[in-house]
């Protein structure tokens, strides 16, 4: 049964969105700044670094099930979600700062980064698997979990913009920019903190809600049984489908995430004044983050009514195929010899235009699908009597990790194919060079944009089907709760 009958009120939705900061700087750390971090201020060869941060997800994406399947059994006075979300952090957060400061101020080598890597996201996943699972526990309702995951995504955003606003302006905001070293120390303290506030100030915003005993006693955990309830979940058509989708979609926002510094300075040339003759301070850079930051602001305002329109199939597809245009809208263009000069402010205000709206259908399309999973949790219980929240949002996690290190991994290659050379500075690299990476980058994007639209566009559960399955469940209910009356155990357990 849902924790909140009727309306979510206003202070339970930015707490529970709340939580979402960590995830945010970790996807931002590790999405924008990692590669290039070790490739071109450590030295370490993209193709490696982009193979490290791969393997790492995808240890992480075997380790995703059984902390969901833990998460689902874990049975204490205080609820099965929030002893995770109260041990996780402090660990996270002293990974968080040797991830960004390896001892001795020198690249950890290969498998180093790996073993760093794996423990942060491990960390994360105990923080971010939990909260999430949170969603369908809290509301049934179609639309107020839509709105429970505006909050997560635009609080998650948030902590992202944040943390890149002091990357471009306070540390590493010297001559060197994003190749001062020294500047990610500060970087990384300063997120960790964030994290632990994040998560252990959402637990305690939501501990008087969740905190008490579940309903019944789970099974006992079982490694087998763990892997059994991922490979149960993935029978579920409409999880196949949602994971077809996703996949792409996944795989896309990766990629075009661990380019964009390269494709911001080197193509872009943001790096310079945004404003002709005003204060150094006011980059194209610091214009992208406020941007993308203004991006999710319009999704946060528009995507419930598109939902209520059009619902979240459909939703997430416009969002897909809206995206790409607008993203490569600029590129084409300038490849044509039809953009203003790069690095003027001309050039950095048409392109943040556009980005504007590429990153808003980005993330209605994200917000969609990952909207979806809640409503799958009711039809796996409806086929199989058993809710496992964490099962299915592990289950996503796994696919989101495993293609965002695709995604990063086939950045790297990008990078390498064009013969990008280290140490690179913007208005040295040969146009041949940035051609061949907006080309290799624009070809993958719309391949990944058109999969992603196709498969979520086909996600089969309705709102109206969504509705119908809550009042087969509560009759469910309500017969069990009657047969338990009359001391019989058997009644209630058939699906009518």
């Amino acid at each position: 049964m849902a924790f909140v009958k009727g309306p979510l009120s206003q202070r339970l939705k930015i707490v529970h969105g709340f939580g979402s900061v960590a995830f945010g700087v970790k996807d931002l750390g590790f999405s924008f700044f990692l590669l290039i971090f070790y490739n071109q201020v450590l030295g370490m060869d993209a193709r490696l670094v982009s193979l490290a941060l791969l393997i790492a997800l995808l240890v992480d994406a075997v380790i995703d099930p059984i902390i969901g399947n833990l998460s689902d059994r874990t049975y204490t006075r205080w609820g099965r979600r929030l002893p995770w979300l109260y041990l996780a952090p402090v660990p996270l957060a002293v990974m968080w700062v040797l991830l960004w400061h390896p001892p001795g101020g020198e690249a950890p080598g290969f498998f180093g980064l790996i073993v760093i890597a794996v423990g942060v996201r491990i960390l994360l996943s105990a923080c971010e698997v939990p909260s999430i699972s949170l969603v369908p526990e809290i509301t049934q309702d179609y639309d107020d979990r839509t709105t429970l995951f505006r909050y997560r995504f635009l609080s998650g955003w948030l902590g992202g913009i944040v943390m890149m606003i002091l990357a471009y302006t306070v540390f590493m905001s010297g001559p060197d920019g994003l190749l001062e070293q020294e500047g990610y120390l500060g970087f990384a303290v300063f997120g960790a903190a964030l994290m632990v506030l994040s998560v252990v100030g959402s637990a305690l915003g939501q501990h008087r809600l969740v905190a008490h005993w579940p309903e019944r006693r789970p099974a006992p955990f079982s490694l087998r049984g763990a892997f059994d309830e991922i490979f149960d979940a993935f029978s579920e058509k409409s999880f196949l489908i949602f994971a077809a989708g996703a996949l792409a979609a996944y795989v896309n926002q990766g990629m075009t995430f661990s380019i964009s510094n390269y494709l911001n300075v080197f193509v872009w040339q943001l790096d310079q004044p945004l404003i002709e003759g005003g204060p150094e301070w006011l980059t194209g850079l610091l214009g992208y983050a406020l941007t993308l930051f203004l991006s999710v602001v319009l999704m946060f305002l528009v995507v419930g009514q598109m939902h209520r329109t059009y619902g979240k199939a459909k939703s997430a597809a416009i969002g897909a195929y809206c995206s790409i245009v607008l993203a490569l809208a600029p590129y084409l263009l300038l490849l044509a010899g039809l953009w203003p000069e790069v690095g003027t402010p001309a050039s950095s205000f048409a392109f943040l235009a556009t980005l504007l709206f590429a990153n808003m259908f980005g993330v209605i399309m994200m917000i969609s699908a990952t909207s979806m999973i809640a409503e799958i949790v009711e039809a796996f219980e409806e086929r199989t009597h058993r809710r496992a929240e964490g099962a299915f949002y592990s289950g996503n996690w796994l696919i989101q990790k495993c293609a965002t290190g695709l995604g990063i991994f086939t950045t790297g290659q990008i990078v390498a194919a064009a013969q990008l050379p280290d140490g690179a500075r913007a208005g040295n690299v040969e146009q041949g060079v940035l051609t061949d990476m907006i080309i290799y980058y624009g070809c993958a994007g719309i391949l990944l944009a058109v999969v992603a639209a196709y498969w979520l566009g086909r996600f089969p559960i309705s709102r109206e089907e969504h509705e119908a399955r809550l009042q087969t469940l509560a009759e469910r209910r309500a017969i069990a709760i009657d047969a338990a009356a009359r001391g019989d155990v058997d009644a209630g357990t058939i699906v009518p």
